[in-house]
């Protein structure tokens, strides 16, 4: 396939479109090529098509339908399993322009916006209305509402608030044969018929063009007060996680740095973690944003030093509580730092991966023993709370052998979270770099009715082909 003006794709695309919705450039295609995975293969697209309306998207998918084309859609590209990689020839749909908050609705506590709306600007909207959007993926100044959707995103408050899916009422979603389909509703109860809004989310683009989204709000969150407790291992850290679900609290964050990662974030200065490394094998950083903050705080400070903490680091006030947060906030900095006086063409790739809480201490203890035995700089950081951890290996990509023992590595934490009862994601997605690892979560009658579902919708199998599904 050619990308002159003339070839018949191009032509037909322009019939319907702007003519700045077409990229050609070679330039602009390799910056559509591939999301910010690693280890993922990626085509050369025949041309990124940037609509600003539903009928735009329409008239897109119609035409690559009757062209035999496949539609790879993309948000912002920031997703970490390559859900988002173009395939050769494809045309790539990109939906950054559909950007519009349509409706902020706060008698009911809802929003109305397309999926190109980027998610702290989305956060920042509904907060000047006197309401919240909770979900808040560590990329949410960059990332969109429909790569949100799409991938089933997560982020530090899940433990309380949930994720991305928690939040979607309903959506319109444009169809592999260009139709319209709008699911869920605004009530606030609803279970007539299947869900189908569920369906769609975490689909990763496969089965539908969401095009927009109906989000519940929440009211705004109190201010958050914190503690930061450091452990001499992880086992009594995973005692401290199950000693504060079991007295019943709920906090706002729940967030665990292993030995590594405890270590880069001293390194850069930290006041509250000395930088004593023999000692620490983990750190908690657990926050409350309830009425009762400051008791609660206290409570899970004596629960952490009755799990035999090394120290506790309880905030009296908002400033002191920045200070304990910004540990967490520190990580990739610290990372960086570290990693950038390594040698080569350093590459960090942040895993996702996630077992029950009880074994969350044995799975950061099996991805110490991956990493020494790989001959790796691998930091873990996770969300304690809900079993939810991101493994950041660091290699040497110019280096064929560094670059062999890390996706070997990637592996071996895979197989170490299902041994252990978990799943290969926990909000990053499956897309081609999980696809393989999902026939071995999967049972077969599960993976060929998900089949038959997308059969159903896709029928010419046109829709981000080769994502989730083998």
């Amino acid at each position: 396939m050619t990308d002159s003006p003339r070839s018949p794709l191009l032509a037909a695309l322009a019939a319907g479109l702007p003519d700045d919705a077409l990229l050609t450039g070679e330039d602009e295609l390799a910056l559509h090529r591939h999301d910010a995975a690693p280890f993922s293969e990626a085509g050369r697209p025949a041309v990124v098509v940037r609509p600003e309306s539903v009928e735009q998207v329409q008239h897109v998918l119609r035409t690559a339908r009757a062209q035999g084309v496949p539609v790879v859609p993309q948000g912002a590209r920031t997703g970490l399993a390559g859900a988002a990689n173009a395939v050769d020839g494809c045309v790539v749909l990109s939906m950054v322009r559909m950007n519009r908050i349509l409706e902020i609705d706060a008698a009911n506590r809802l929003v109305r916006c397309e999926p190109g709306v980027i998610t702290a600007d989305l956060a920042s909207a509904v907060a000047g209305e006197g309401l919240c959007y909770p979900p808040d993926p560590a990329s949410w100044e960059s990332c969109t509402i429909g790569g949100n959707i799409a991938t089933g995103a997560g982020g530090l408050c899940c433990v309380k608030y949930g994720v991305t899916a928690d939040y979607v009422l309903g959506l319109t979603v444009v169809l592999a044969d260009g139709e319209v389909l709008r699911t869920g509703r605004d009530t606030v109860k609803g279970v007539a018929g299947y869900d189908l809004t569920r369906l769609f989310v975490g689909s990763e683009g496969t089965l539908g063009v969401v095009v927009e989204a109906t989000l519940a709000l929440r009211p705004p969150r109190a201010p958050e007060l914190a503690l930061l407790a450091r452990f001499a291992s992880t086992a009594d850290a995973g005692a401290a996680v199950g000693a504060i679900i079991r007295a019943g609290h709920l906090p706002s964050a729940l967030e665990l740095m292993d030995r590594t990662t405890t270590e880069a974030v001293a390194a850069l200065g930290h006041p509250l973690l000395p930088q004593d490394p023999d000692a620490v094998a983990a750190t908690l950083i657990v926050a409350s944003d309830a009425p009762d903050a400051a008791e609660r705080v206290r409570a899970m400070a004596r629960l952490c030093g009755e799990a035999k903490a090394l120290s506790v680091a309880a905030a009296g006030d908002a400033g002191q509580s920045r200070q304990v947060l910004d540990a967490r906030r520190m990580v990739m900095p610290a990372l960086a730092a570290r990693t950038g006086r390594m040698p080569g063409e350093v590459t960090a790739f942040i895993e996702d991966v996630a077992v029950p809480r009880d074994r969350l201490a044995l799975l950061v203890d099996r991805i110490e023993e991956i990493a020494e035995e790989y001959g790796l700089f691998i930091a873990t950081v996770g969300h304690a709370g809900d079993g939810n951890l991101h493994p950041t290996v660091v290699f040497d990509r110019s280096d064929p052998d560094a670059a062999r023992r890390a996706k070997e590595a990637y592996d071996a934490i895979m197989a170490a979270g299902l041994e252990l009862g978990g799943t290969i994601t926990g909000e990053h997605g499956v897309g081609t770099l999980k696809r393989d690892w999902l026939e071995r979560e999967l049972p077969p009658r599960n993976l060929r009715l998900q089949r038959e579902i997308k059969r159903l919708l896709d029928p010419e199998g046109l829709l981000n082909p080769g994502k989730v599904l083998a």
